[in-house]
């Protein structure tokens, strides 16, 4: 499948336009081929089922805001009754008492209005609906970078387990083709058994690598396929390209990375809004002690609504003020408030904690980018060491300077190297790509950077 371009995706775009664009991504990817980081990302935000429900939480979140708002509304309800009644009426009279027995219908109507004027819980209850659909927002933008890194760790790995694959079947080959130059030294009289056999257990010992490397490709792709919604193959993905260039985190010192964190990761901006709630939940435990002022109109038709009205009809109209004054409520008042303050500073500890949690990730996935920069060089320069080495090892062999065993450590260090920097490119991605997502800036931009570094190699 060939890569396509994925619409910017912004740090804080509803998920309409979020959904949007991974629609039409979606409809983009072709049914055979291979497929870039940035399709899988598509498939992931539509059909992952853990992110599917972190929009869900984040509707539910919203409402929360109208649910707090309906308290300051007018409040409006209308109530009707019908009915038969049967009823024996006794009265004194001269004669004695007099009984009659009346079946009548009676009904009655009213409706009314009402209107907080003061509501201290009313108006902590809106401010903490608003918090909380803040939070439920940033909630889920969290969850949409959270995706990203998660697609982007499975991809890797099965590109890894992948290279590990191929390494090992290089190395199989090596060593195959090296038994067989055992065998033949040994037979014409110029080797011996040991190399044989010291040759056959690296051969068996990269075997054993190959099952392992085997399974790890199967559990990426397996963790992979669960979050776009369909089996994954190793040939439906792009390979990392030749050409791997460098690109430096841009200012390259560390505190200003960290006060983008405290600023704009979406973790702890939840975190902030939470504690925003957790104040109000105490101000809503708060108005119990306060009185509440509403203002009322109703209107209302009766008619032989009782016995005393029998016969009669009666319309009420009336409009007021009604104050309720709270005065004694066995002490659950106080005891919730307590509670809601005890809850708001366990929140904050939390809040402290997830704080240094993330930061401290930070500064790990910091000084990982930097060091994978470095490792990168390195480990480059080790791979073409170890291919020279190979080669002169091979000829001092030839040359009876060396033996079989020597050939075999060179082999090994080069497929090491060969691995190690396979690994390094990796993990300088996702350390790059983590730094954004810890500072809450990671955009479909900064996805798109990652996944052109993974091209379609036709077979």
């Amino acid at each position: 499948m060939q890569g396509r371009h994925l619409p910017t995706i912004l740090c804080r775009a509803p998920m309409a336009r979020v959904l949007a664009a991974c629609l039409l991504l979606c409809c983009e990817i072709p049914q055979a081929g291979a497929a870039g980081l940035m399709q899988f990302y598509g498939m992931a935000l539509e059909r992952d089922p853990t992110f599917a429900a972190a929009g869900k939480e984040r509707d539910a979140g919203l409402e929360e805001r109208a649910k707090g708002r309906a308290g300051l509304l007018p409040n409006v309800t209308f109530q009707y009754r019908n009915g038969r009644n049967r009823s024996e009426v006794t009265q004194p009279t001269f004669f004695g008492d007099q009984t009659t027995d009346r079946s009548y219908r009676s009904n009655s109507s009213s409706l009314n209005l009402q209107q907080p004027i003061f509501d201290y819980e009313a108006i902590s209850s809106y401010y903490y609906g608003v918090a909380q659909a803040s939070y439920a927002d940033e909630r889920y933008r969290s969850r949409s970078h959270e995706l990203a890194v998660r697609v982007a760790q499975a991809y890797m790995d099965a590109l890894y387990a992948m290279d590990q694959i191929d390494l090992v079947s290089a190395q199989k080959r090596a060593y195959q083709a090296q038994r067989a130059q055992n065998e033949r030294w040994l037979a014409a009289g110029e080797g011996n058994r040991t190399d044989v056999l010291e040759t056959q257990a690296r051969y068996d010992l990269a075997l054993a690598q190959e099952i392992e490397a085997q399974d790890n490709l199967d559990a990426a792709l397996n963790t992979l396929g669960s979050m776009v919604g369909e089996p994954v193959q190793a040939t439906d993905l792009d390979a990392l390209g030749a050409r791997f260039p460098v690109q430096r985190l841009d200012p390259s010192g560390f505190e200003h990375w960290r006060g983008l964190a405290l600023a704009h990761n979406p973790e702890l901006a939840a975190l902030r809004y939470s504690l925003d709630a957790a104040d109000h939940t105490v101000g809503k435990a708060r108005a119990g002690h306060l009185p509440k002022v509403s203002a009322y109109a109703s209107a209302g038709r009766d008619k032989s609504s009782s016995e005393s009205t029998y016969g009669q009809k009666y319309v009420t109209n009336s409009v007021g003020l009604q104050v309720s004054i709270p005065i004694f409520a066995g002490g659950g008042v106080s005891a919730t408030v307590r509670q809601a303050v005890d809850n708001k500073e366990r929140l904050r500890y939390e809040s402290d904690a997830k704080t240094r949690e993330i930061l401290n990730e930070l500064r790990k996935q910091f000084n990982l980018y930097n060091s994978s920069v470095a490792k990168l060089n390195a480990y480059q320069l080790a791979v073409d060491s170890a291919r020279a080495l190979t080669v002169a090892v091979r000829k001092s062999v030839a040359g009876g300077e060396r033996v079989n065993a020597d050939i075999l450590d060179a082999e090994q260090r080069y497929f090491d190297a060969l691995k190690d920097l396979a690994q390094a490119r990796y993990a300088y991605l996702m350390a790059w790509l983590k730094v954004k997502h810890l500072t809450g800036t990671l955009s479909g931009e900064d996805i798109q950077k990652v996944g052109d570094y993974f091209v379609h190699f036709a077979p």
